[in-house]
């Protein structure tokens, strides 16, 4: 299964990484694990989707914005491993929702990036996950997802 022909099957583009908000890498190395720092839902134009689950956005939109915090983690990815085909096994993911205190449907919300892993890297992609419900992300991030890769080094 070849990573790049299933994005471009699936219609899917990855964006040029985001730069660190703050004093951080992207993507760290250690033996063959790759940790990749929390992505927000990047746009087209290199800003981010902002707003607030159950008030300003909805779920379906909120799931677009998880599968765009994966697009720009399989990006920091591809930019520090150079290949995604190397991946072996995606270990898990966390994903923060910036939602109101009653919304309670995290879970559903970051299906979309859970969704995407799957379809990119088949039973590769199957991981463990964290969803969790925050009334705050990093400016303004409607959705934020960090992950954690085993590789081939």
């Amino acid at each position: 299964m070849n990573v790049e022909q299933n994005l471009e099957k699936l219609g899917l583009q990855l964006p040029n990484p985001a730069k660190p908000a703050g004093s951080y890498k992207p993507c760290v190395i250690v033996d063959n694990l790759a940790y990749i720092s929390g992505q927000g839902p990047l746009l087209e134009n290199g800003t981010f989707a902002q707003g607030v689950v159950g008030k300003d956005l909805t779920l379906e939109t909120a799931q677009e914005h998880a599968q765009r915090c994966g697009l720009a983690i399989l990006a920091a990815l591809k930019s520090e491993i150079g290949d995604l085909n190397k991946v072996t096994q995606l270990v898990k993911l966390t994903g923060f929702v910036n939602c109101t205190n009653d919304f309670t449907q995290q879970p559903l919300v970051i299906n979309g990036c859970s969704d995407l892993m799957k379809n990119v890297f088949g039973e590769k992609g199957v991981h463990a996950r964290a969803a969790v419900g925050v009334n705050s992300l990093p400016l303004g991030f409607s959705v934020e997802v960090e992950a954690l890769f085993q590789i081939q080094i």
